[in-house]
């Protein structure tokens, strides 16, 4: 029998700042973080919050847990220097261990999505996105890119994928593109130059949102942002250096926003930041990614050290839970029972 994370002394539990919760009321979701640790030290693993607010984390389970997502009742985990793909069953009670481990041989994995039972992500050492297929749990594709490929979105037809790197370690080269796959036929059907250091993406529409960071030989950071419309038109807005932005970006209440100041900023149609509307306040330096889970704004914060939390905030910028969770917090992906 597989063995479930169920609520025993073997899991940490650590209880958010609310006290109406209960621990005896009947959990129906899980939202999922996805705790990198330390590079090298093989500490990555997996915090789960339930709906009374509870959390629990699990036992290491890699060297940098960096994305996460739930495909029906299953977690599709990468776990980036490890170079795995790990799947886990979730139930009511948590996540069946130790799940299942599949090599991507070196591959560096980043980010990905899942569509119609296939996973697809993006991948450093190999500049590829590969195509992993969850009903026979083999990598069957790989599609090339030109560069180092990390965010990757999908629009309903066409895979967004950004290229913040022109070329690895040692030199790090600045990219500038964003490619645009076909996942039907997966082929790469258009490369797009939208500014130096294409981070995250926001799909609106018929509209793809870019965050841009890039730095300087001194590590100066100069950010961006690039907007491309249904018919391929770009409008680009370069903040330039000494502004506190982060490379989240993501749709909310029909609005664009992107990480700055310590929050999370609309964006105007110039691409510009409206900060006077900005939700959440917190410490720009310490916020690692920003997410919406179920309407309101998740933030993953750490100072890389003991300083592990996610926040989460709603639309009227009020702050309603605090979690304490494993080293340095990222990615979020949510589970709900739907019976």
């Amino acid at each position: 029998m597989k063995k479930l994370i169920l609520l025993t002394l073997s899991l940490l539990l650590i209880t958010c700042d609310n006290p109406n919760n209960s621990i005896e009321d009947e959990n129906t979701s899980w939202v999922f973080v996805a705790n990198e640790g330390n590079l090298g030290a093989s500490n990555g693993s997996i915090s789960m919050i339930d709906n009374n607010g509870n959390v629990y984390e699990t036992d290491s389970i890699g060297d940098v847990v960096h994305s996460l997502e739930v495909y029906e009742d299953k977690l599709i985990v990468l776990v980036n220097n490890s170079h795995l793909i790990k799947i886990y069953d979730i139930t009511e009670n948590g996540l069946s261990m130790p799940g299942i481990e599949v090599s991507t041989d070196n591959s560096s994995p980043r980010d990905l999505v899942i569509i119609d039972n296939k996973v697809y992500f993006t991948n450093w050492n190999t500049q590829d996105i590969k195509v992993f297929n969850l009903f026979n749990y083999v990598i069957e594709a790989s599609i090339p890119i030109q560069g180092l490929p990390e965010d990757i979105e999908f629009d309903g037809q066409y895979l967004w994928v950004t290229i913040p790197h022109s070329e690895g370690a040692p030199n790090w080269s600045i990219g500038s593109t964003v490619c645009k796959i076909d996942p039907s036929t997966n082929s790469l059907i258009e490369t797009i130059e939208v500014g130096d250091g294409p981070q995250g993406i926001a799909l609106d529409n018929e509209n793809a949102y870019i965050s841009r960071t890039s730095y300087d030989e001194g590590f100066n950071a100069f950010h961006g942002a690039t907007k491309i419309d249904a018919i391929g038109n770009l409008t680009t807005n370069e903040y330039g250096a000494g502004i506190a932005c982060g490379g989240s970006i993501l749709k909310h209440q029909n609005i664009i926003y992107r990480s700055f100041d310590g929050g999370l900023s609309p964006m105007n149609t110039d691409l510009s930041l409206d900060s006077d509307n900005k939700i959440g306040s917190y410490n720009q330096n310490q916020i690692y990614h920003v997410e919406e889970v179920n309407g309101n704004i998740w933030f993953a914060i750490t100072d890389y050290g003991d300083l592990n939390q996610v926040r989460v905030v709603n639309s009227d910028g009020d702050e309603i839970a605090v979690y304490q969770v494993g080293k340095n917090p990222g990615d979020f992906a949510i589970w709900s029972n739907n019976n």
